[in-house]
């Protein structure tokens, strides 16, 4: 997340949600058993020489994310300020969080509990924003996809132009399954926006003017040696797995050989 290095933010709570939690800021490597676990999940992925199995339409790779809207109430918190985006990138970050589910995270953000220092060359509306928090079993949606959050770099492409997408940590998730789901919701989002493989990003690739180091060790369990490297790779092939999932029926209308949307909807922008 692009969130200021050393700062503890406490998820206020009541009933269901974090009591007391807090989300650590700084990006630490992950333990030997996550690690093993998050290779073993890619590794078995990178084996893989075919496409993931049944081609699928666009709106069926949709409902195998199973996308819930929880949205930010529009004019309050981090939506105070409408500030429109065409997204060219996805960026995908981790929580960092090992108490807060994905809902516990929709709560905080709908309820203002996010807060960062608004400052000159740093967090420009006073809240941290998102567009999607993915567990094992579901994908919230916090932000329309055609409007800025702030989980990146500032005033940097990353937040003017990117999708963000977190992926939770919390004891009991799956982290193989997160992964998969988060593939699946990539490359939904690509055919949506037309946005192509090379564009979608960890945080990492973000430099944040005025941190350093100027690029974080986010998401901390797909980085090498706090770089992208092997597991990232084998993430990023499958995200291109499952977007080559995606069939468009050949009667369809084509622009300049790209196939035109169903509808030409964006079926995740849609306001409350």
């Amino acid at each position: 997340m692009g969130k200021p290095d050393g700062r503890v933010i406490a998820l206020l709570a009541s009933g269901g949600m974090l009591a007391a939690a807090l989300i650590t800021i700084s990006c630490t490597s992950a333990d030997r058993k996550d690690t093993r676990a998050v290779e073993e999940a890619l590794v078995g992925a990178s084996t893989r020489t075919r496409p993931a199995a049944g081609q699928v339409s666009p709106m069926s790779l949709h409902h195998e994310v199973k996308v819930v809207r929880r949205f930010i109430p529009k004019r309050r918190h981090g939506r105070k300020f409408h500030r429109p985006m065409r997204p060219r990138y996805i960026t995908v970050h981790s929580t960092q969080n090992y108490s807060g589910d994905a809902w516990d995270h929709a709560r905080a953000l709908e309820n203002g509990k996010l807060r960062a220092p608004r400052r000159r060359g740093g967090n420009r509306i006073g809240y941290l924003t998102w567009h999607f928090t993915v567990q094992q079993d579901v994908a919230i949606q916090h932000l329309p996809t055609n409007e800025q959050g702030e989980h990146a770099d500032f005033d940097g492409p990353g937040n003017n132009y990117s999708i963000g997408i977190e992926m939770c940590e919390h004891r009991g998730n799956s982290r193989g399954r997160t992964l998969e789901r988060t593939a699946k919701l990539c490359a939904s989002l690509m055919y949506q926006h037309q946005i192509p493989l090379r564009n979608v990003v960890p945080h990492h690739h973000w430099p944040r003017k005025g941190k350093r180091p100027a690029n974080k060790n986010c998401p901390h369990f797909l980085m090498t040696n706090g770089q992208p490297g092997r597991k990232w790779n084998a993430f990023v092939g499958m995200v291109k797995r499952e977007y080559e999932r995606i069939h468009v029926p050949q009667q369809l209308v084509t622009i300049g050989g790209v196939p035109a949307r169903v509808g030409g909807a964006n079926i995740y922008a849609a306001e409350l």
